[in-house]
């Protein structure tokens, strides 16, 4: 029996793909930027079965990288090309909902569960959970935690990782770690989950998640505002968190990125005409329906048109234009890649920076790369801004000859952030494209403890092997 026949009475038939033909979508990344064939991959659909693909793998000395919904945008659940024969372990049979416990505010799902799967069965439930993001559609519980995503409503509920109680996890030599206790208060010795939440299964791979749950939204108010610059957008979003109502989304959006959605998104409408450099996305809302959300609105707004900080809005007039406006937003990802090739990054900084941030990524950039189109769209509402510098209009040449072109960009834009006490990763990871910049900006202490905890549970580098160290 060859190395690779002993996994098949684990997973099964059915739960080993060899073919090159089945393989395929495995071994390239959302950006088509990373792509290495594994030389199998294996879907459990148990954490026993995970164990003992571990196990084996561990003994075998084969290398494993865990995928989810492989929306990933750094390349985290792909193969090192050039790098040892791997397998790729494929969450998506583990998706089931193990709980739901509406009293306790709480579910636990397996990691294989897309993450609006999981929304649809808290609000079964009369809950919310309350992570969003244009990718929940696709994107894997497993995933979300490993790279610990955000989303628009970060501002509110906070990333990935304050959503979690607890986890279940397969350790690198293939014991199963189950911390799924549901506690909000439990202070006997380290939290031993956040190791695994944001590490892209370097440590080990997550099997299921205990999540927290809110109060079901019963009213919201969504608008679509035109603002003359970030620092008013600033000044919005102050008033907005003190008009009383929770603020739940507040994002910032270049006219570029408008424009971009408008041109190639299908069944796009724009609220109001784009005749202003920035834009905004508000959304408030409220878990009991007598909350008086449109007079909050409507009086935030009016004081911000006064004060010159908002010059048009429109506000949503039905769920269907609600829903309308947070498609544009999720959908400009696609509609970005139609309108050519960019260089892309994902910055955070204090939300009272986010001016000078873009004021000066803005003027250094058009200085160095004049021809580019600033493409700046985000959550501005916690920091996290998504600047990038777009192929001009009519660009021939192919995506590596753009970033050839702009070689640099994202260590000006990355520098920028980190001088203001910022981040040069805000939600999408690490994986393989940012290790350059985990040496760069990353302290060098930090790194350090980084690397004792690896060699300490995975000291054969056979989790993800190639990612987020430098």
């Amino acid at each position: 029996m060859s190395a690779l026949e002993t996994f098949e009475p684990v997973v099964g038939p059915k739960g080993i793909l060899t073919d090159p033909n089945d393989i395929a979508p495995y071994a390239v990344d959302w950006r088509s930027a990373y792509q290495a064939t594994p030389v199998a991959v294996l879907k459990p659909a148990t954490a026993e079965e995970v164990a003992e693909v571990v196990r084996r793998a561990a003994e075998q000395e084969t290398p494993i990288v865990p995928a989810g919904g492989r929306t990933g945008l750094c390349g985290g659940a792909v193969a090192l090309a050039n790098g040892p024969p791997s397998i790729v372990l494929s969450m998506e049979r583990m998706n089931k909902i193990r709980d739901v416990d509406a009293r306790d505010f709480s579910i636990v799902a397996e990691a294989g569960c897309v993450v609006q799967n999981v929304q649809q069965a808290a609000s079964d439930a009369g809950r919310l959970f309350p992570i969003q993001w244009g990718a929940q559609g696709t994107a894997q519980i497993g995933g979300m935690l490993s790279t610990n995503s955000g989303g628009i409503r970060t501002l509110r509920w906070g990333n990935a990782r304050e959503l979690v109680l607890g986890l279940e996890v397969v350790l690198p030599d293939g014991r199963i770690l189950d911390d799924l206790r549901r506690v909000r208060k439990d202070n006997s010795g380290y939290a031993l989950r956040h190791l695994f939440i944001g590490g892209e299964g370097t440590l080990g791979v997550i099997t299921a998640a205990a999540l927290r749950l809110q109060p079901e939204i019963k009213r919201a108010e969504t608008a679509f505002v035109a603002v003359p610059s970030p620092d008013a957008a600033l000044s919005l979003y102050g008033r907005m968190m003190e008009s009383g109502a929770e603020l739940i989304a507040f994002e910032l959006c270049g006219l570029h990125t408008m424009q971009t959605a408008e041109r190639f998104g299908a069944d796009l409408k724009m609220p109001i005409p784009l005749n202003s450099p920035w834009f905004v996305m508000v959304e408030i809302s409220a878990a009991h329906a007598s909350v008086p959300l449109r007079e909050m609105m409507e009086e935030t707004l009016g004081a911000a048109m006064e004060a010159g900080e908002v010059t048009d809005a429109a506000l949503a007039e039905s769920e269907a234009q609600r829903l309308g406006i947070w498609k544009i937003r999720e959908d400009y990802p696609e509609c970005s890649r139609m309108a050519g090739p960019m260089a892309a990054t994902d910055t955070a900084v204090p939300v009272s920076a986010v001016p000078e941030f873009l004021n000066r990524a803005i003027s250094k950039s058009q200085e160095r790369w004049p021809d580019g189109r600033i493409a700046a769209i985000g959550h501005a509402g916690d920091g996290n801004i998504h600047f990038g510098l777009q192929a001009p209009e009519g660009w021939q040449d192919d995506r590596q000859s753009w970033i050839e072109k702009t070689d640099g960009f994202e260590t000006l834009v990355n520098e920028i952030a980190v001088s203001l006490g910022g981040s040069f990763s805000a939600e999408h990871g690490i994986g393989q494209s940012k290790r350059h910049a985990m040496q760069a900006h990353k302290d060098p202490i930090a790194l350090d403890v980084m690397r004792e905890l690896k060699a300490a549970l995975d000291p054969k580098d056979l989790m993800n092997p190639g990612k987020v160290f430098p």
